[in-house]
């Protein structure tokens, strides 16, 4: 069998075979870009209320009696009692895990918001290069 009569068999199979294809995705509604990936869930929003209300109010709590307790102690180590060497050791240690906790809570929330306004500036980008990369195929 010469070669135009091979390509002319295979080409009449190829056209007589049914064949289906299924994108796997959503229709876009009204021809624009469908978006499915989105950040901005209650849940983290709620989440990142939540670590900046305790942030504000560990702040205020936590650093209330501080003012207190080192005149205190400084008192009670003018007066030879080791009790104040003991308060303020435990002062510094509150200070400190009060200061690595309020930080924490900060960081959260930072990074909650930071979270959702990368992810729609990622957004804005692909539409944008979607949107480019049809316009340049009517100039091509």
């Amino acid at each position: 069998m010469a070669f135009d009569e091979e390509w002319a068999s295979a080409r009449s199979g190829a056209v007589q075979q049914t064949t289906s294809m299924r994108l796997n995705q959503l229709p876009a509604e009204g021809g624009g870009v469908a978006s499915d990936y989105k950040v901005t869930s209650k849940e983290l929003k709620a989440i990142g209320n939540e670590a900046q209300e305790l942030y504000h109010g560990l702040e205020v709590a936590a650093f209330h009696a501080g003012a207190q307790t080192g005149t205190a102690s400084t008192s009670l180590d003018a007066d030879g009692f080791k009790t104040g060497s003991g308060m303020w050791t435990a002062w510094d240690k509150w200070r400190t895990q009060s200061e690595t906790l309020l930080s924490a809570c900060a960081h959260i929330h930072n990074h909650l918001e930071d979270t959702v306004l990368s992810h729609t500036n990622h957004e804005e980008v692909l539409v944008t290069n979607f949107a480019m990369s049809k316009i340049s195929e009517h100039f091509s």
